[in-house]
């Protein structure tokens, strides 16, 4: 398993649904514009995973506050993406969902950030990307394991702290809270007051 954090993200060109159309997006298109948040999920119309893209899609404003692209990403075609996009969510389908979808069919995308599994599928795999391009966070989960999508504006608002004040974050940190900086002075006094 390859650890890309502090690298830069491996760049690609796909097929992807957006909005109903079906074009090619890069991830060099966002760099020096847009964080990125990028997910593998396994398959269409499977279980878990409509769960995790209406999700994302139910945040997708709050992404966009923060200036970041959500970006899906699976094996299958752009056909299949565009079929499940227009299959009602009471029918299992991701009606709905707006942000990009990617189509890895030839599997390099989830090579490349080293999240295919040995069955030919992606494994959960998540990568904050930062604007110059280096993977920040990643997190990669086994098959039938869900994300937490509070979880990845968690983490965007810490990156976006950190970057502004030069603070780091402690454990359990959310938005508006205290952070500290990353001296001996700054843990104890944080500690002290925790």
């Amino acid at each position: 398993m390859s650890v890309l954090v502090g690298r830069q993200a491996p760049n690609f060109k796909a097929e992807a649904v957006v909005n109903g159309d079906f074009n090619e997006v890069s991830l060099s298109d966002y760099k020096g514009k847009k964080y990125v948040v990028l997910f593998f999920y396994p398959l269409d119309f499977t279980f878990v995973c409509p769960t995790e893209l209406h999700a994302f899609q139910e945040k997708i404003d709050e992404f966009a506050k923060r200036d970041v692209e959500v970006l899906g990403c699976s094996i299958d075609s752009k056909f299949s993406h565009f079929a499940w996009l227009n299959t009602p969510k009471n029918k299992g389908g991701i009606q709905g969902v707006q942000y990009p979808l990617l189509s890895d069919i030839h599997r390099t995308i989830a090579r490349d950030y080293d999240v295919l599994s040995d069955g030919g599928v992606a494994y959960r795999g998540l990568f904050l990307i930062d604007k110059s391009g280096v993977v920040r966070h990643q997190l990669v989960n086994d098959l039938p394991l869900g994300r937490n999508v509070d979880e990845a504006l968690r983490l965007v608002d810490a990156l976006q702290h950190n970057e502004a004040h030069g603070e780091v974050c402690p454990a359990n940190w959310n938005k508006g809270k205290e952070a500290m900086k990353a001296t001996k002075d700054g843990v104890s006094g944080y500690l002290s007051k925790h």
